[in-house]
């Protein structure tokens, strides 16, 4: 069957759990993007610099993998779908709560809170559909469920070159109210995951003892997040602080490049992640990650906004098709009386190594005449390299049934 009728066989149910999940993790993506247009708007009204402002990026990111561990726990017990409309409203009441800091400091505490919540969503969202439709699609819908990411970062684009002059940064985050109405499409269209219903009323199993008994699986996955993380936050998060310091853009110009910057991710990661399921995941990284290579100089180092976007598409490409693999990886190499907690713990816990990118980009860029493109070029190359290696070490599982592993006692 083509994939078309693959897709077009699935039941509303099925349906549901997929467009539920990508759209909170485009919302999730949108909340957390909306702060790397604002950093310089952010740093003069409350008279700082934008490395102290970036911190609010390492304070997200640190704290989403105390969030995914623990939303990752509840939804082990209590089901994916519950948990999951829980996060939702979480975040988006701290995204809203982040329009009224009056300090930085303030501001450091909510983003704080906000990166907790935000940690759920990508764990349970994933194991949810992953467990819910067959497992020849999980390849193509790992692909759209992760570019997922990009398309927030796209709709924060579109929303800072549409609306910030006449709104400000306060004005923006409210715009983060807007992921709560999911949880009205979540609560009337979605079931619960088959595997998770497969175990209900069994025993509980202990998460810290799953883990230590499956400790080499998640040091590998943590190891390969890290350099994940390091591959799409080293070439997102100071992108338009990057246009805005060293090539003086307008907000107009910056939000458009960062657009077409993230349909070069979008096309990435539903490109590979449907090719991923005819040449394998490992292979699909592997090639993603290598592509990021020719594309670097082009994208970091070029001088006007055309050559600039083509360059940023590009990489984009390669970098989110690498991206658009970890969904489905993640959960297929996840044990599975853990699911709902390890791929997203495992994920947020790279971030959390990782969590540091953008102050340390920041410092070094303002330490050799805010040289932005140099930052961004070494991280890129760095982690491409070390992704396709660390990938060509490890394990690979495909076409596991997720509902027979956890009938096993």
């Amino acid at each position: 069957m083509s994939l078309a009728a693959d897709l077009n066989s699935l039941t509303k149910s099925q349906r549901s759990a997929i467009w539920a999940s990508y759209l909170g993790w485009t919302l999730d993506a949108f909340d957390f993007f909306l702060l790397v247009f604002l950093q310089s708007a952010i740093a003069k009204e409350f008279g700082t610099d934008i490395k102290s402002v970036s911190e609010a990026l390492f304070i997200t990111l640190a704290a989403r993998p105390f969030g995914a561990f623990f939303f990752g726990w509840l939804a082990d017990r209590f089901g994916r779908r519950p948990i999951l409309m829980i996060v939702i409203l979480l975040f988006s009441a701290f995204s809203v709560l982040s329009g009224f800091a009056q300090t930085l400091g303030m501001l450091l505490l909510i983003r704080g809170l906000f990166g907790f919540a935000m940690g759920g969503e990508w764990g349970v969202g994933a194991s949810l559909v992953m467990e819910t439709i067959p497992p020849k699609l999980r390849g193509p819908v790992s692909g759209l469920l992760q570019s997922g990411y990009p398309s927030g970062y796209f709709l924060a684009s579109l929303a800072y070159f549409l609306f910030f002059d006449q709104i400000g940064w306060r004005g923006m985050f409210m715009i983060g109210v807007v992921p709560a109405l999911l949880v009205f499409v979540i609560r009337m269209h979605v079931h619960e995951s088959p595997a998770f219903e497969a175990r209900r009323g069994q025993v509980q199993v202990n998460a810290f003892r799953e883990l230590a008994r499956h400790w080499k699986i998640a040091l590998y996955v943590i190891v390969l997040m890290t350099a994940f993380n390091f591959f799409s936050h080293g070439t997102q998060d100071l992108y338009p602080t990057f246009l805005q310091k060293q090539h003086h853009f307008d907000t107009h110009m910056t939000g458009l490049l960062a657009i077409v910057m993230n349909l070069g991710a979008i096309v990435g990661g539903l490109s590979f992640g449907i090719w991923s399921e005819r040449i394998g995941r490992k292979k699909a990284i592997i090639i993603a990650s290598l592509l990021a290579l020719p594309a670097i100089p082009l994208w970091a180092f070029s001088e006007t906004p055309l050559l600039l976007g083509l360059g940023a598409f590009l990489l984009q490409v390669a970098v989110q098709g690498a991206w658009g693999i970890v969904p489905v990886h993640l959960n297929e190499l996840s044990p599975a009386l853990i699911r709902g907690m390890f791929p997203g713990f495992a994920y947020q816990l790279g971030n959390l190594i990782a969590s540091r990118n953008g102050p340390l980009q920041a410092g070094f860029a303002e330490a050799h005449g805010d040289n932005y493109g140099l930052a961004l070029a070494l991280v890129a190359g760095v982690t491409a390299v070390v992704l396709v290696i660390w990938t060509a070490l490890g394990p690979e599982r495909r076409d596991v049934d997720f509902v027979e592993e956890a009938k096993a006692p």
